[in-house]
């Protein structure tokens, strides 16, 4: 399996230099908005990543609820055939950087974070 030397969680509104040797992926549900798809130049939209509908609906930002929000997400993707996904990620032989993009405000609270962390599990 390709080991990625680094995971970084980057809003889509940051205006971050894109390396030959990155990874973009976009891990929103949602297309972020005020953004063209020419503009955000990803090499993957994971939107089977994200959360469900239901799951985000619910937990709304809200970060009393991030705990169970967590925990809940994690269960979606233990349970979720990430097979493309992986599979895509694993061919990425000349990429060292992964970069999920996100329209978030709060990162440390959101759900790239913790899918940064189950891929960090399945990837690095």
């Amino acid at each position: 399996m390709t080991k990625f030397e680094s995971l970084q969680i980057v809003r889509v509104y940051q205006d971050i230099d894109r390396h030959k040797t990155d990874f973009r992926m976009l891990v929103d549900r949602l297309w972020p908005r005020g953004i063209s798809k020419n503009s955000l130049k990803l090499d993957y939209w994971a939107k089977e990543l994200a959360p469900s509908t239901e799951l985000r609906k619910w937990y709304d930002h809200q970060v009393d609820r991030f705990d169970l929000f967590r925990d809940r997400y994690l269960a979606e993707l233990a349970n979720a055939d990430l097979s493309v996904t992986i599979g895509i990620l694993t061919k990425q032989t000349a990429c060292d950087r992964l970069l999920l993009l996100t329209a978030t405000k709060d990162i440390e609270h959101s759900s790239a974070t913790v899918l940064g962390e189950f891929l960090v599990a399945k990837l690095l």
